[in-house]
């Protein structure tokens, strides 16, 4: 399935369990806010505003088909930028503490009037590069266009059990990166993205280096 319009990308958040009122007015308010303040700054392009239910609503939804919602309590979105899927996964999963990573100054500010304005109490804005971040350990991570694989995990390894689910929406390059990465044990593999037929999406557990000691 390949969500085309944005007519289909509604249909397709009604059946998802997450779905209610209260979801559907975050996220008309959402889309108000952003194109707002997408006047002020470039959080996204012009063009993926037309098609902001598929572009960056279902694309960021669609990572919940993979976590399942009683075993996920804490959620880390690396480089969140205008706040995809760091947001969208806040409004349909309150029980989840989401952790949104950004270094910039300027998105940090949109992320948390966003965050405030939607009454998003589960919503939580790092206003840090990751480098800086306290360890601590997270059910799900997610990185959406953040860094090359290689360079991503190196980073954020540490946040991750051998049972924390990785999301890691890869675009067209998503099947070639995990070919060629290397030096990780992992269980990762390729998920077809719901929003393009040429994107792909990582998922998977890992566990650590190879050839580290027991």
């Amino acid at each position: 399935m390949t969500l085309t319009n944005e007519s289909a990308a509604r249909t397709w958040f009604k059946a998802l369990p997450e779905w209610n009122d209260e979801v559907l007015d975050r996220l008309e308010d959402l889309a108000a806010l952003l194109t707002a303040e997408n006047d002020v700054q470039n959080l996204v392009s012009d063009a993926s505003l037309a098609e902001l239910w598929v572009r960056h609503y279902a694309d960021s939804a669609q990572l919940l088909n993979f976590v399942p919602r009683e075993t996920c309590r804490s959620w880390l979105d690396l480089g969140t930028g205008a706040g995809f899927p760091g947001l969208v996964i806040a409004a349909l999963r309150p029980e989840c503490q989401v952790h949104m990573v950004e270094s910039r100054g300027r998105r940090i500010e949109w992320l948390q009037r966003a965050a405030d304005s939607l009454h998003l109490s589960n919503a939580h804005i790092c206003g840090t590069k990751v480098e800086a971040l306290e360890t601590r350990k997270f059910d799900a991570i997610s990185a959406r266009a953040f860094a090359p694989l290689p360079k991503l995990l190196d980073l954020s390894a540490r946040f991750s059990t051998d049972k924390t689910i990785w999301l890691l929406p890869k675009g067209r390059s998503a099947r070639q990166e995990l070919k060629e990465l290397q030096g990780w044990n992992h269980l990762f593999h390729v998920e077809q993205s719901i929003t393009d037929t040429e994107a792909g999406v990582i998922v998977g557990t890992l566990n650590g280096r190879k050839g580290r000691k027991a």
